[in-house]
């Protein structure tokens, strides 16, 4: 079981910023071969969601970044040893979850989607409002998620 907990950036303890910065690198730098500067400005303004296992290692995360009356999530991240156990889709429905509580006059929720993971959030009510682009040489597309009727 996987236990959900979010901070701003100046709530986060030494530790798990050490957890969430290496959780990142991991994947989006090593495991997927983009080298970027993965650590932004956007970290210090991101509600962070960090998902726990009963050990207490970081297995999971994403970070919301409000932006007027839209709310990005972003680095939507699943350990290796977590996945294909529905960590991902706990992930994201504790992310939306969490967008609704916090940020409760957001209209839409933003996402930079990997192109392969399309379906997946669509799953989630999302809808595609781009075409597939390449950033950091992977295809992406933009979707949405819109909260008001």
């Amino acid at each position: 079981m996987i236990h959900y907990q979010s901070k701003r950036f100046d709530q986060l303890t030494t530790h798990e910023l050490w957890a969430l910065y290496h959780l990142r690198t991991a994947v989006f730098v090593v495991e997927q071969a983009c080298y970027y500067q993965e650590v932004d400005e956007a970290d210090l303004t991101a509600v962070h969601l960090l998902g726990t296992d009963e050990a207490g290692h970081l297995v999971a995360y994403a970070r919301l970044i409000p932006e007027h009356d839209h709310v990005r999530i972003g680095r939507v991240v699943v350990a290796p040893a977590a996945r294909g156990k529905g960590a991902g889709q706990q992930l994201v429905h504790e992310a939306i979850a969490a967008v609704k509580a916090q940020f409760p006059h957001a209209v839409q929720i933003d996402i930079q989607a990997q192109a392969y993971l399309q379906k997946f959030y669509t799953g989630y009510g999302f809808q595609p409002v781009s075409d597939v682009y390449l950033e950091t040489g992977i295809p992406h597309l933009d979707m949405i998620l819109p909260l008001t009727a």
